[in-house]
């Protein structure tokens, strides 16, 4: 059975601001829970207009409150912009607060610019190129504390947060299968490695005390609706938003357009449906459809669903239709 979860980045729509946004992601959450999805998932981003979840471990207290039985994480903290002893109390807390909840997907990417990365973590020393090591030392951080260990994580140590590898690349697939972690590849908008990242991560795959076989995560933009027609008109807000990435100027998330063929260049277009080609978009037949023969191609352990929906009530009307598509495929359990 391959599980179905979420991916939210707290959108902030035009008009709207981030109170907004974090309201909608809890009554999302909530909806998620009862419909019987595995995991709701928030993404860190910094200096970016439409993505609210800058602060995510704060945004997953959030979410966790309001819910109570999916499991809540980030997918993921971007660890070089912190020190690892920080994300390992910020989770040691979280994991205190609502014990066997939380998970902990780290990135190797800063989730900004570099400038805005500078200004997150000043130290020169500590960079992407130290990711290995900071991922072992956030998981000595997690176990318990030994005599005379001189800095431990408090609360932190001694707790089981399971810990993610997460990327849209070779690297983290080879560390994940070094480490015998849980990989999650980012599909939903980098999907070029996403067949070499996953051979390289199960033809490697080391077993570990965390796991013993492979588990693959994969990322997928899903927009339902009623209607095909409907679906597509929705799925216009998130290609509006990569190409105002294209083209430097990051916004907070459009209204949908009856047709983007209007704004956007040739050149745009092609590179917005190969950022975006590992989605799905239409009535429920193909979201099944789609979902199902995805998760076969790629033998996927679990999806991680997204999508960057205007109109909330049409957001929630997509995971509700997803869910029942995965319903149907007999991947959901314990939907209230």
């Amino acid at each position: 059975m391959t599980a179905l979860s979420v991916l939210d980045l707290s959108p902030i729509r035009a008009g709207g601001d981030a109170a907004e946004a974090f309201r909608h992601t809890r009554d999302l959450a909530q909806h998620a829970e009862r419909w019987g999805y595995r995991r709701y998932w928030l993404a860190e981003h910094h200096n970016m207009p439409g993505i609210a979840s800058a602060a995510t471990s704060l945004v997953i207290s959030h979410v966790a409150a309001g819910t109570r039985r999916i499991r809540v994480g980030a997918g993921g903290i971007m660890l070089p912009n912190h020190s690892p002893l920080v994300i390992a109390e910020q989770f040691g807390t979280l994991a205190s607060l609502y014990p066997g909840r939380i998970d902990l997907g780290l990135g190797r990417a800063p989730g900004s610019d570099q400038a805005t990365a500078r200004a997150l973590r000043r130290s020169q020393g500590d960079t992407a190129d130290r990711f290995p090591q900071d991922v072992l030392e956030l998981q000595n951080y997690f176990r318990p504390p030994h005599p005379g260990q001189a800095v431990q994580a408090v609360p932190g140590g001694g707790l089981d947060v399971p810990l993610w590898l997460l990327g849209s690349s070779l690297f983290s697939a080879q560390l994940a299968a070094q480490m015998g972690l849980p990989f999650a590849f980012a599909s939903h908008f980098a999907p070029g490695y996403l067949t070499a990242a996953l051979d390289l991560y199960r033809t490697r795959f080391q077993p570990s005390e965390a796991l013993q076989r492979p588990y693959v995560m994969l990322g997928i933009n899903v927009f339902a609706a009623d209607t095909a027609d409907e679906a597509r008109r929705l799925f216009t807000s998130l290609q509006l938003q990569f190409v105002s990435l294209i083209r430097g100027t990051p916004g907070k998330l459009s209204e949908p357009v009856d047709d983007i063929d209007d704004i956007w260049s040739g050149a745009e277009r092609a590179h917005v449906e190969r950022s975006l080609s590992c989605s799905i978009v239409g009535a429920q037949p193909d979201v099944e459809a789609g979902l199902a023969a995805f998760a076969r191609r790629h033998g996927a352990d679990e999806l991680m669903v997204t999508a960057q929906i205007y109109d909330h009530a049409a957001r929630l009307r997509s995971f509700e239709i997803t869910a029942a598509a995965g319903a149907q495929l007999g991947w959901l359990e314990n939907a209230a």
